[in-house]
């Protein structure tokens, strides 16, 4: 396994892989790896023929009172656990490479990140839409692998590639959890210990809101309600919001008679915590 530093000599192996009719799968993480990147890596990994995984905390999508300094960061930890799941390539780029003085260009997809964390997030989606689309400029993978825990990302990252007719294959996989439930987290590491429980009202709500629609539930408003209650009733919890959303527009329904999904981000002591769930969804929660 390689660790690459600078864009220059990414490119050029990424490049050489290419020439040799070889398939590459990327991996976008910001690091302190857990169950969920290691499934992406998995599915990266048997798909293609060159595994790249990114480790790189990205400036742009912080807020200037968010957790960029204090974001979880452990590279010797991470590079083992790339290490056992046969990745090839580790892009572990600094701000410098990324963001070189005199650094100007942005991009922006609109419609889709209007609402939920785009809302509340102001700059946040134009900071990943950036990187990741320097980062596929950088490693050329045929195949991207995201987790669909944030599920708006994965929305968003479909959206740009598919505007900007970018040659390249968004595979999205199901959400990781702990055993208790809890949608698994870099972030999960700030939870105090008497935080845990009240992070699980989360996804307690979100199996509280599978119940109501396979019970024929179709009112959103109802819905919401009921989460909200649910959550309310633990402590630590502030919600930020709760929504439930068309899953291609990510705009507000008032009626599930499409394809919807319920988001919600809720802080629960320090972090704030992201969770979803697509109705009509087989998944356990």
């Amino acid at each position: 396994m390689r660790v690459i530093e600078t864009v220059r000599e990414m490119q050029a192996f990424s490049e050489s892989v290419r020439m040799e009719g070889k398939r590459i799968a990327l991996v976008p993480t910001m690091g302190y790896l857990h169950e969920g990147h290691l499934s992406l890596m998995k599915e990266g990994r048997k798909r293609s023929d060159c595994l790249i995984i990114s480790i790189y905390v990205n400036p742009t999508q912080f807020g200037p009172s968010e957790d960029l300094d204090k974001y979880p960061r452990d590279f010797v930890r991470d590079e083992k656990l790339a290490m056992n799941e046969g990745v090839d390539v580790i892009f572990y780029p600094s701000n410098q490479e990324m963001y070189p003085d005199n650094y100007q260009t942005y991009v922006n997809v609109e419609g889709v990140t209007n609402n939920l964390c785009g809302l509340s997030r102001p700059g946040h989606f134009q900071g990943v839409t950036t990187v990741c689309a320097k980062l596929f400029n950088i490693t050329k993978p045929h195949l991207t692998v995201f987790g669909k825990k944030d599920f708006q990302q994965y929305v968003t990252i479909k959206r740009m590639v598919a505007d900007l007719n970018m040659d390249l294959e968004v595979l999205g996989l199901a959400t990781v959890r702990e055993s208790d439930g809890l949608a698994m987290s870099s972030r999960n590491t700030y939870l105090k210990q008497d935080e845990r429980e009240s992070a699980l009202s989360l996804s307690r709500s979100l199996k509280r809101a599978k119940e109501l629609y396979e019970g024929g539930e179709r009112n959103a408003a109802t819905i919401i309600d009921e989460m909200r209650a649910l959550i309310e009733g633990y402590p630590h919890t502030a919600i930020d919001y709760i929504k439930i959303c068309d899953t291609l527009t990510m705009n507000d329904v008032e009626t599930l008679d499409r394809e919807s999904v319920v988001a919600l981000a809720v802080r629960v002591g320090l972090p704030r915590l992201i969770d979803n769930y697509v109705f009509g969804d087989s998944l356990e929660l």
